[in-house]
């Protein structure tokens, strides 16, 4: 089943401590890579938050988004930094006697400034990996699994009639091919019939000449290696498997022959087929390459 590389997946999870939510976005890449941006108590974790996401999402770069909403049960406790505080209430004060004033430094001035009261250590880091933890995880890449095949669908019916209209066109120059050589046949005898003084051309060396024109210009081999591409491409795109990598490398051989098809055969509607070949490929090039 072919799939994009681009998708979006959310989840949740209610835990003891607090509510979980589990964010993962892919884009394009060559390899697969995952990204992981998780809370301090869950980094000791981070491997195995790699491999669920792994077991779902082969190619791609990955990017895993985690964030946890304590509950008062499993928030930290406030801190105060009581020698902090007697250092803004000591400042305070000598700023309240050296311009005069006489009433009491406020509870709430000192308790207001940076640092004073902070957050407290979080609850402490389990000892296995949370299961809430790993099932909002594959959650979250099953959904977005489920969104790249979705895309994959789509890209799937857009190769399929893209590869149609490159059999159509191979088959075009498959047709053309003989004729090439029979209209290069009829060119060459006008051409010596126009120098018809030159006594040495004789049918004997003609029908060398159009032999070897014919042997130069055979685009059969081409033609057979060109179709066995086609099958491979449409075995490829049945399969259960990521195949992203595989299409672009049958791309490239597609692109070789059609390559060399175009600097054997000296025929202009054969050049007209291979220009649009090439430019067909291109577009299958890039889609591909959104193909995990």
């Amino acid at each position: 089943m072919i799939k994009s590389m681009t998708g979006y997946g959310k989840a949740e999870a209610d835990s003891q401590t607090g509510k979980l939510t589990v964010e993962i976005r892919s884009v394009n890449h060559r390899y697969g890579e995952i990204f992981v941006k998780l809370p301090r108590l869950y980094v000791p974790f981070e491997n195995e938050v790699k491999k669920a996401v792994a077991q779902k999402l082969k190619r791609g770069k990955i990017e895993v988004f985690i964030q946890r909403e304590e509950t008062a049960a499993g928030g930290a406790m406030p801190v105060v930094n009581l020698e902090l505080a007697k250092g803004y209430y000591q400042a305070f004060s000598s700023i309240r006697d050296a311009i005069g004033l006489k009433e009491e430094v406020p509870l709430a001035l000192i308790t207001g400034q940076r640092d004073v009261i902070g957050a407290g250590e979080i609850a402490a880091v389990p000892e296995s990996v949370p299961t809430e933890l790993l099932a909002a995880v594959e959650s979250a890449a099953s959904n977005l699994d489920a969104m790249r095949s979705r895309e994959g669908e789509a890209l799937l019916d857009d190769l399929q009639k893209r590869r149609t209209f490159l059999s159509a066109l191979i088959a075009r120059i498959a047709g053309r091919s003989p004729q090439m050589v029979a209209d290069y046949a009829v060119r060459l005898k006008e051409r010596v019939a126009q120098l018809s003084g030159d006594s040495t051309v004789t049918e004997e060396r003609l029908a060398q000449e159009i032999a070897i024109m014919a042997d130069r210009c055979d685009i059969t081999e081409e033609l057979v290696r060109f179709n066995s591409h086609l099958q491979q491409f449409d075995e490829t795109i049945a399969l259960n498997e990521p195949v992203g990598r595989k299409l672009d490398f049958l791309l490239q051989e597609i692109n070789r022959e059609v390559n060399t098809i175009g600097s054997k055969a000296n025929d202009g509607e054969i050049a007209a087929c291979v220009v649009e070949l090439k430019a067909e490929l291109e577009k299958i090039r890039e889609q591909v390459q959104n193909i995990e």
